[in-house]
């Protein structure tokens, strides 16, 4: 009489196996409901129906900040650079001094011209005088007209004269204020790019340091050709819903490097009109309020542009749809051709991504109809076969015992 192993080692390779998975379904209960492929049970999947509902949409770029304010504080006179009178990096006020550059050489000049201006004034004084002994002399008859009209020359003459000099003077005077630098608007100042002792002359090596004002801060970003003319294809359509000025309109947030959200909203405040040559985009700036001066200008960011909406998008979790060799697809439950429940694959094509509830949806722009039953839950359980996959329709995640068979969750998962 043949043992069992003597039996098992005289059996061919396929009886093998299928005594082997015999042994191992009776021995995790071979009672249990089959009809899946290869006899597995039906897969339990969470369902949702598709609702074509309002969506918001939001737009992502990367964007600079900038302040609303840079101002370069270059030199206007040549001199040697003799005091630094701010704190570098740090807040400076409107007016306030920021750089001495040496004053003797122009309240020299300023002195020199105010004594030209003395001399003209002299001049002019006694031209005038003589204008009037010339006068006199003309209504008595011992001058002669010609006289008097160069003594009148010589008036006019001596006016122009302290005119040039006054002229001088002011600009004096103007050089001889540029050597006190002060600060144009309130704001931090950066660097000095000159240090004491050296020499400064107006033109292209003029630039002392530069203040920007941070508040409010603004935020540069560029939005692509393509992007835009999609955008506005979509608002002709009717399937983009542009943002209500009567809810704030267009808003704004910024995301910096860590993850974080800065915490003020900002506003949109131009999209050029023309594409920008040096980018192929359009250049697009934000103001966004920073009365702690949080934000510094440099810094790159995630510009998060909300307020459109999509009137009537279908919208499912980014886990129900799947990546196929076709493209994206979803499973739809059906019926099969003996009424059980079944899952079909259905190629989809997808649009943007929002997030809703702290999820990410997928806006679906085609491949489904309103009714329609998608899996959102249990995928992973789904063996594809002709004819479609066996389900079993069950609640969804955390849902209470009893409280439906995930066949119409709301959609806002």
């Amino acid at each position: 009489m043949q043992t069992l192993s003597s039996r098992i080692s005289l059996a061919s390779p396929g009886r093998l196996a299928a005594l082997l998975a015999a042994t191992v379904l009776a021995a995790c209960g071979g009672g249990a409901p089959q009809g899946g492929p290869g006899g597995f049970p039906p897969a339990a999947v969470t369902l949702m129906q598709v609702q074509p509902r309002a969506v918001p949409v939001r737009f992502e770029y990367v964007g600079q900040t900038a302040g609303s304010k840079e101002a370069e504080v270059r030199a206007r006179v040549q001199g040697i650079l003799e005091k630094r009178s701010y704190q570098e990096g740090g807040p400076v006020k409107a007016g306030q001094l920021l750089f001495v550059i040496d004053p003797r050489p122009y309240a020299a000049q300023a002195e020199q011209t105010a004594a030209a201006l003395a001399q003209a004034e002299a001049q002019q004084a006694q031209a005038r005088r003589n204008l009037e002994r010339q006068q006199s002399l003309m209504e008595s008859g011992m001058t002669t007209r010609r006289d008097v009209d160069d003594a009148q020359s010589a008036v006019e003459t001596a006016a122009a004269t302290v005119k040039m000099a006054l002229a001088r003077q002011t600009e004096a005077k103007l050089n001889l204020s540029y050597t006190t630098v002060t600060a144009p608007v309130a704001g931090y100042a950066s660097r000095a790019l000159k240090s004491e002792g050296s020499l400064v002359t107006p033109g292209d090596d003029s630039l002392l340091t530069t203040i920007s004002q941070l508040d409010p801060m603004h935020v540069n970003f560029s939005i692509a050709e393509a992007e835009r003319l999609r955008v506005e294809r979509e608002l002709a359509e009717g399937r983009l819903a542009p943002a209500d000025p009567a809810k704030g309109g267009q808003t704004v947030s910024v995301r910096l490097a860590d993850g974080t959200t800065f915490p003020r909203q900002g506003r949109l405040a131009f999209v050029d009109a023309r594409i920008n040559p040096a980018t192929g985009a359009f250049d697009a700036r934000a103001i966004v309020p920073n009365p702690d001066g949080t934000l510094r200008p440099g810094q790159f960011v995630r510009v998060i542009v909300e307020g459109s909406q999509r009137p009537s998008a279908v919208a499912l979790p980014q886990r129900a749809v799947m990546d196929g060799p076709q493209g994206k697809f979803v499973y739809v439950a059906g019926k099969s051709a003996d009424g059980k429940d079944v899952a079909l694959p259905r190629p989809v094509v997808v649009g943007d991504w929002v997030e809703l509830k702290d999820e990410r949806l997928w806006i679906v722009e085609s491949g489904l109809k309103a009714g329609e039953q998608v899996v959102i839950e249990g995928m992973g359980k789904i063996f594809p076969v002709p004819g479609g996959a066996p389900i079993v329709p069950g609640p969804p995640p955390g849902a209470p015992p009893g409280k439906g068979d995930g066949r119409k969750a709301d959609g806002k998962s």
